[in-house]
């Protein structure tokens, strides 16, 4: 398998983190279950599957360096991917392949594209669903999504509906990708058996991935051979980037290809998207979640996240709160509305006050 390359889409803003997660320093580059950055752990989840001089990253230039920070010996000394802007997935894994391309991959050598910010604490479990994905890419020549098995009608995932069994009870020809449901429909999908949730993960050759771009989202891939060719220039792959329309990986490709498979999901997973999740990884301690803090006092206090580094923190009498301190911010929020915490970024971008919003955001 030395011909099979890893690649990290670590370019996203993670705006539900707030205020620990900021445009100066995305939810990848925090370091809230260790030492190491999400994205470190991110790469270094690849293992010896996917030894450090075939890893990638892909990021955005604004980011530029906090991506180098984090992948120090952790991936190719050639160094991250930059996207001019983003603009969504699609354009993304378009640019990192003709990067790749460039940097002399052939079509057939095989791509697992993952994202930075999730949490998988079972790494070997990782690996074994990329191998079975691995030898299903290379011998269909198609794309192998990655599916979780779902615990709860969740509505925040999109759904795949798996068909023909093609490698025992691990692998499923795709039948259908499903968007966010309605939470009646989310409960009929868990209840069938039929569906996994969308992790935003697959395999495939590279050049499974061009002909598909080629065949179905042609108005991104009419670009492809001058990105290729441009490349060098940075003002000039930042002028033809632009034209590339925002869309997705999912939008473009995924939901309109045929030969598409889900490789069943050997671990545990989380997509991190909102303080909330936190309580899914972490231990709790005296039945709340300490993310991270010196010492606390509790008492009559259950069901709440907290944190916050180098304090002592006091619960008397609260229950299923988040509260988030940093150096600069204080945030309180019920934990069932932890999806609003990007409002509060939306309010600071409009604010006038420019000092508030460069100190804050």
């Amino acid at each position: 398998m030395k011909n099979f390359y890893g690649l990290v889409m670590a370019g996203g803003k993670g705006t539900r983190f707030w205020p620990e997660s900021t445009i100066k320093r995305p939810k990848q580059y925090l370091k809230l279950l260790g030492p190491k950055t999400l994205l470190e752990e991110a790469l270094l989840r690849f293992g010896d599957l996917i030894p450090k001089d075939r890893r990638y990253i892909v990021s955005i230039l604004d980011q530029k360096d906090l991506a180098i920070a984090a992948s120090l010996d952790c991936a190719n000394s050639l160094g991250p991917i930059y996207e001019p802007e983003g603009r969504n997935t699609g354009p993304c894994i378009l640019l990192s392949v003709a990067t790749l391309e460039a940097q002399g991959l052939k079509e057939t050598d095989v791509l697992a594209i993952v994202p930075s910010d999730h949490i998988i604490l079972n790494g070997e479990g990782l690996r074994n669903t990329l191998i079975e994905a691995y030898k299903v890419a290379s011998e269909k020549k198609g794309i192998v999504t990655i599916g979780i098995p779902p615990h709860f009608p969740n509505t925040g995932y999109g759904y795949i509906k798996k068909g023909a069994a093609i490698v025992g009870n691990s692998i499923f020809k795709v039948d259908q990708f499903r968007e966010k449901p309605s939470y009646e429909s989310a409960q009929e999908f868990v209840k069938s058996g039929e569906y996994f949730w969308n992790a935003g993960m697959f395999v495939a050759e590279l050049g499974a991935i061009k002909n598909n771009f080629k065949q179905f989202a042609p108005e991104m891939f009419e670009f492809y051979a001058e990105i290729l060719q441009k490349l060098k220039n940075k003002k000039s792959v930042s002028e033809i980037y632009s034209k590339l329309p925002r869309n997705s990986i999912d939008y473009a490709v995924m939901e309109k290809a045929q030969n598409v498979y889900v490789a069943k999901a050997d671990f545990d997973w989380n997509d991190l998207g909102s303080w909330d999740a936190m309580e899914n990884v972490l231990e709790k301690k005296e039945g709340n979640t300490f993310v991270t803090s010196n010492l606390s006092f509790v008492k009559k206090s259950k069901g709440n996240i907290i944190f916050a580094p180098g304090k002592f923190v006091s619960l008397i009498g609260v229950d299923n709160l988040i509260i988030v301190v940093n150096d600069k911010s204080i945030m309180v929020v019920e934990k069932a509305q932890a999806q609003e915490v990007k409002k509060i970024v939306e309010y600071l971008e409009k604010h006038p006050d420019e000092n508030l919003k460069s100190e804050l955001l």
